[in-house]
């Protein structure tokens, strides 16, 4: 059963396994925190099985997503896709957990701004530090030239193509 998880994903060394394991353990916590949504912590047994449902189902949804962005993303091995989603997910936790502590820092707060206008702020903010972490992130799983060539489409869609010529 091993040898045809490893072949189907191409991996080689067994390091390569630490991949597939992290996205597990990060797709269980995920089913976890959503069942604990639904159940709000009352019947332990009921947010287990609810869990496990969402688990299986997220899972579903990300192996769905593999196959159309199999093509769509050139790397070298599908497990490296892996990778990518994880480098995903950590950027997008993190340019949340950095951009309130700098609106903090600036002075900026929901109760001396327009609830609306301090959305768009919080916005602007989480999205130039999403940029900055994608690229780092990337670089620190080892997929730089991915994210770099991402964070350049990116920008070029958002109209700043022309800073990075």
């Amino acid at each position: 059963m091993l040898k045809r998880f490893k072949s189907n994903w191409e991996i080689q060394h067994n390091w390569q396994l630490l991949f597939p394991l992290i996205g597990s353990i990060g797709l269980g916590y995920s089913a976890y925190k959503l069942a604990l949504l639904f159940t709000k912590q009352y019947h332990l047994a009921l947010t287990v099985v609810l869990a496990i449902i969402l688990f299986f189902l997220l899972l579903k949804f990300t192996l769905f997503l593999f196959k159309k962005l199999e093509h769509k993303w050139i790397v070298s091995q599908r497990w490296e896709m892996i990778r990518i989603f994880i480098v995903f997910a950590i950027t997008g936790s993190s340019s949340v957990f950095v951009g309130r502590p700098i609106m903090k820092l600036i002075g900026i707060t929901k109760e001396n701004l327009n609830p609306m206008l301090y959305w768009v702020l919080f916005i602007i903010i989480g999205l130039i530090f999403y940029q900055i972490l994608l690229v780092t992130f990337g670089w620190l799983f080892g997929q730089f030239k991915f994210f770099w060539e991402f964070e350049k489409k990116m920008l070029r869609r958002f109209g700043l193509g022309k800073f990075l010529d």
